[in-house]
């Protein structure tokens, strides 16, 4: 019913979290980014960002034609209408969810990304640029670290909102943090890391990616070295 289009990475890993707690029948296709296939014409077509996940839902509800959908937290939003599953219908636990979903997307997400880049790819070591996103990073766990204080998870029950940020907090070291320091984080995170779904997801990084294409040269290059005339 669902073709993925997947690469290991966290943002990856939202959608196969997703698909692997609501047991909907999903399709991978591997998008090796570190090869280019995400400026593939037939990928471009799905996902005109050159960014993975994307889906494509060959039987959405409305019984039309497939609907292809990018970007991560659009496409949990999507998956959770559709199935009804992880994003509560009750007006105040549905926001919650939302705002939850869309300030990892707009801070945990693209603040470790950039905090990922300085701290391990980057080819010169800028001591302002790592400081400045380490510490940035830190901040945004402690946010919700003090939000876990009382709660098991982001929005009352598992939702979509934990699925978008657990994948950004499995770094954790590789971005200077240490989870001793954010307790409620740390319970929260073990516990997701629990879940069987959340096990089968990981375990797929195994079957698709053994390896890390990041610090080959040309990767690196596939990776980093995109403009404006990339996809033109």
């Amino acid at each position: 019913m669902i073709d993925l289009y997947y690469w290991t990475t966290p943002n990856g890993h939202k959608v196969t979290l997703f698909l692997e707690e609501s047991s909907l029948p999903y399709t991978i296709h591997p998008i090796n980014i570190g090869q280019g296939d995400q400026f593939k014409p037939e990928f471009l077509r799905i996902a005109p960002n050159n960014r993975i996940p994307a889906i494509v839902d060959q039987a959405p509800q409305d019984g039309g034609e497939p609907i292809a959908l990018f970007e991560s937290g659009a496409i949990l939003q999507y998956l959770a209408e559709k199935t009804g599953q992880f994003l509560s219908a009750d007006l105040r636990v549905r926001t919650e969810t939302l705002q939850w979903l869309y300030w990892q997307m707009g801070g945990l997400g693209p603040m470790a990304g950039q905090n990922h880049h300085f701290n391990v790819y980057a080819p010169v070591k800028i001591e302002y640029a790592i400081d400045r996103y380490v510490r940035e990073t830190g901040r945004l766990y402690g946010v919700l670290n003090k939000h876990l204080a009382q709660r098991d998870f982001i929005a009352g029950d598992y939702s979509i909102a934990d699925m978008a940020s657990y994948p950004w907090i499995v770094s954790h070291q590789r971005q200077s943090q240490n989870l001793d320091d954010f307790p409620n984080v740390k319970r929260w995170f073990e516990r997701i890391g629990e879940r069987p779904a959340t096990r089968r997801a990981y375990a797929l990084t195994e079957q698709i990616n053994p390896g890390s294409p990041a610090h080959d040269p040309k990767a690196h290059q596939i990776l980093f070295g995109q403009d404006s005339n990339t996809i033109r």
